[in-house]
């Protein structure tokens, strides 16, 4: 990943702060950081830069760009789009950071926004592949540069089924909590537990079951000690 994300976009989109002399809402609200918080809060650091630091921004940038271009790369194949999706996600941060409510960490609702971006990337990519007769790219992650055993375990998750891949996929890479991955797909709390649980039993069984090199090795190994 790039870091020139923020000095591109910054001098043109970051929000501005609106001067009203109407009393402000007396809903509560996460407090903007102060000049003796060393390390805010995520969510501290969105509420800032909604209100116009681009200091703000530019700090959150630096600790989600590494783990928010994982998020696509473990989902896409071609690692120029995976960059490409991220900084779109991050231009949607830009855009809509006026209208942030922190209600939730800001882990899930930047992920969230990962997943509306991916989805529709998968809509066009499908429309393309359908109606335009360009070749569909695998949505799972490349595999040819990958040594043996992560080549192994990237095929046994393309074996998973959907829904389990992504809940083991958010909580074993995302490491998002139960409740953050039951609001990001929508899914009953305890379906979460259960779900995770089965992928990784069935990700354990096909790792576990023999490959026909093993079970060659295997018959090699028995016919000559025959």
């Amino acid at each position: 990943m790039q870091d020139a994300l923020p000095a591109f976009v910054l001098s043109s989109e970051a929000p501005r702060t609106v001067m009203n002399d109407s009393p402000a809402n007396p809903q509560p609200r996460t407090e903007a950081p102060t000049p003796c918080d060393e390390h805010p809060s995520d969510e501290k650091l969105m509420l800032a830069f909604s209100q116009g630091s681009a200091e703000a921004f530019s700090e959150l940038f630096s600790r989600y760009k590494q783990p928010l271009f994982g998020f696509f790369r473990r989902r896409l194949a071609d690692a120029s789009c995976a960059e490409e999706l991220t900084q779109e996600t991050f231009l949607v941060l830009l855009r809509s950071a006026s209208r942030y409510e922190p209600r939730a960490l800001f882990r899930t609702y930047l992920y969230a926004v990962g997943f509306k971006i991916l989805r529709a990337h998968r809509r066009k990519t499908i429309f393309r592949a359908t109606f335009v007769g360009v070749r569909r790219a695998s949505q799972d992650p490349a595999t040819h540069d990958s040594p043996d055993a992560n080549l192994a375990i990237r095929e046994a998750f393309a074996k998973l089924e959907s829904t389990e891949r992504e809940i083991l996929l958010l909580r074993e890479f995302e490491q998002l909590s139960y409740a953050e991955i039951a609001d990001l797909l929508h899914l009953p709390l305890n379906t979460v537990r259960s779900r995770l649980f089965r992928a990784r039993l069935a990700l354990h069984n096909i790792l576990a079951a023999p490959t026909p090199q093993t079970v060659a090795a295997k018959l090699a190994e028995f016919e000559e000690h025959a």
